[in-house]
């Protein structure tokens, strides 16, 4: 696995369920891949974690990634609670279902093809692939939404 990419991904939603958008930047060597996509009803959580469901699907073969994401969501899932809803078959610690299953057990593929560093970084702030990742969710729902 000697193919490194960098992935930026942001979620965006106007309301909390309402028409979202996502963006991803995936970075290999000198090359630049913008994605993005929307949603006419959703929640932010969802448009985070498709974000980066839809970067690593873009790799057509195994990659080192380095992901940086501004969703301590996503972040949290990943790195702390999908373990244990996987043992506890997709339960919370209080035994409720979990919440966003269909996209956390797609997230859970992805990732199994790659190497995977996970970032967190706060958003707004001047990263340069977040503030793209974020403008192309935007840009996804203003392309889509009624005006």
């Amino acid at each position: 696995m000697s193919t490194k990419v960098v992935i930026y991904t942001d979620g965006a939603c106007r309301g909390n369920p309402g028409p979202g958008g996502w963006g991803a930047v995936l970075r290999y060597q000198d090359r630049n891949k913008t994605l993005r996509g929307y949603d006419p009803e959703t929640t932010n959580n969802r448009m985070e974690l498709t974000a980066v469901i839809e970067g690593l699907r873009a790799l057509k073969r195994s990659c080192h990634v380095e992901l940086y994401t501004d969703s301590k969501y996503v972040m949290q899932g990943i790195n702390e609670w999908i373990s244990n809803w996987k043992s506890n078959g997709w339960k919370t610690s209080a035994r409720k279902p979990v919440k966003n299953v269909d996209l956390w057990r797609q997230l859970d593929q992805e990732v199994a093809r790659h190497e995977v560093d996970w970032n967190w970084v706060r958003g707004h702030t001047g990263v340069e692939g977040n503030e793209l990742a974020d403008r192309l969710a935007n840009e996804a729902i203003d392309a889509q939404a009624p005006a």
